[in-house]
């Protein structure tokens, strides 16, 4: 193996490498850059493209346009979005400058979301992005580099890798949701209602099932011809938290009702006094409002199985699609057991990892990896606290589940989640829910805002003192 250059001077003036030029990297690049240190950022885009991207454009967003729940008083990502806010993160900027409705979610107009990002780091003083693949670590003396090339590390990358730490990588399949045209949705049977009426109550369009209609659907879904794994892919699991929907279908007839197909909280203005037995949500994916996305729809259904299947819907019958669903391979590496607390690769410590290669899942989580490893890497330069945010933030509970916290071997992707921080002490309560006895629920919510309130409280102490 080629002996990799090792930089770690404070006084170093050369460039910091960023490869990847997704939210993780863009952000690693921004933090950086920030500090008064310069940056060259890599991107592969447009000489060599993903099974997934669609434009060369920095930070696109190939999934979803959502960046889940707000609510930074009792929602573990929305704790996250404020945390992120509070050190000066370039993708929560955009994503707040760029908001479409959402009812209780962040969600965002991916174009102008992308375009904002690119225009930030183009026009930094300290940051020169360069286009091009990087196809072999070993190969390189930069000496200080953040790798943020996200869950579509091109293959020869991942051999790279997989070479330099002396372990496989794990991976499994990701699953995009078809987005629609709007002009194409049947308002005779749709209509718009976000779930309990939270937001401005036309954040989402809804298109209901009676019985025989649901069941007529999940039989097309059952039935509808799949995307073929590779023989090399057969063995790759699912990540839980975005399963196609055709899988979960297979998991049990009625599953999709309590999942993205469930049919509370909502009325159907057109039979208010029917309850629907199921209901398909679409999510506003561009500030125009021209296109809509299919919540929870990912799916593995062959492009004409698609217009097939989810023309069943009612009020989809004549759905004409801005983008149809598809499959990726998402890589990722055994971070417990290759990273160190700070992201450094144990075996190369002036090489970091960031974003979701890391086993983190999801725009936020990977975007908070990729501020992480700036900042780290960016104060080491300069000879500065390199002391991560404590596990009570929603920063620190990530970090920690990625860097050691979880169990190597049975390592997966994880969003972040209230079983991350530690458990509250009651009287962590806020002061209304103080001195009362609390039924389930309010136990539950009573916890959540507990845990919300110290880890700002937590994260406002860590600046004060690492500053």
């Amino acid at each position: 193996m080629t002996a990799l250059m090792d930089t770690n001077s404070p006084n170093d003036t050369a460039p910091i490498h960023v490869i990847g030029g997704g939210l993780a990297g863009s952000e690693a690049a921004w933090q950086l850059a920030n500090l008064g240190i310069p940056v060259v950022l890599h991107e592969m885009r447009p000489d060599k493209s993903s099974p997934a991207h669609q434009t060369d454009g920095l930070a696109e967003l190939v999934c979803s346009n959502s960046f889940r729940a707000a609510d930074h008083t009792g929602s573990a990502v929305g704790l996250l979005h404020e945390e992120m806010r509070r050190l000066g993160s370039l993708i929560m900027q955009a994503a707040d400058d760029n908001k479409v409705p959402a009812g209780g979610a962040l969600a965002v107009d991916r174009e102008g979301f992308s375009a904002s990002v690119e225009q930030a780091l183009t026009e930094h003083d300290l940051i020169t992005i360069e286009r091009g693949e990087i196809s072999d670590l070993e190969s390189l003396n930069w000496g200080d580099t953040i790798v943020a090339t996200g869950p579509l590390t091109s293959d020869a990358l991942s051999d790279s890798i997989r070479s330099l730490t002396g372990s496989d990588q794990m991976c499994f399949f990701d699953a995009i949701a078809p987005i629609v045209y709007l002009d194409s949705i049947d308002f005779d049977k749709a209509w718009y209602q976000s779930r309990y009426d939270k937001g401005s109550g036309k954040d989402y369009i809804n298109c209901p099932l009676n019985e025989e209609q649901y069941n007529t659907f999940i039989d097309g879904l059952l039935e509808g011809e799949k995307i073929t794994n590779k023989d090399w892919e057969a063995d790759t699991p699912y990540f839980e938290g975005c399963l196609p929907i055709e899988v979960m279908a297979e998991r049990g007839r009625q599953t999709l009702t309590f999942g993205p197909m469930k049919p509370v909280g909502l009325t159907n203005p057109h039979a208010p006094e029917k309850r629907s037995y199921a209901i398909v949500q679409l999510r506003q994916d561009n500030k125009l409002g021209t296109i809509w996305n299919m919540v929870g729809f990912q799916t593995k259904l062959t492009y004409g199985e698609q217009k097939r299947v989810f023309r069943s819907i009612p009020g989809l019958e004549k759905a004409e699609f801005a983008r149809l669903g598809g499959m990726h391979r998402n890589t990722f590496i055994k971070s417990p057991e290759l990273l160190d607390n700070t992201l450094r690769l144990k075996s190369h410590p002036h090489i970091r990892f960031a974003g979701q290669i890391t086993g983190c899942e999801g725009y936020v989580e990977s975007t908070a990896i990729g501020l992480l490893a700036g900042r780290f890497a960016g104060r080491q330069r300069l000879d500065l606290d390199c002391s991560g945010p404590p596990n009570t933030t929603a920063l620190g509970a990530l970090l920690n589940h990625v860097t050691g916290d979880a169990e190597s071997e049975t390592f997966q992707p994880m969003n972040i989640n209230f079983g991350l921080f530690p458990v509250p002490d009651i009287n962590e309560r806020p002061p209304e829910m103080k001195g009362k006895r609390l039924k389930r629920g309010d136990r539950k919510r009573a916890r959540k805002a507990a845990v919300c309130a110290r880890g700002l409280k937590d994260l406002t102490a860590w600046l004060e003192a690492t500053a």
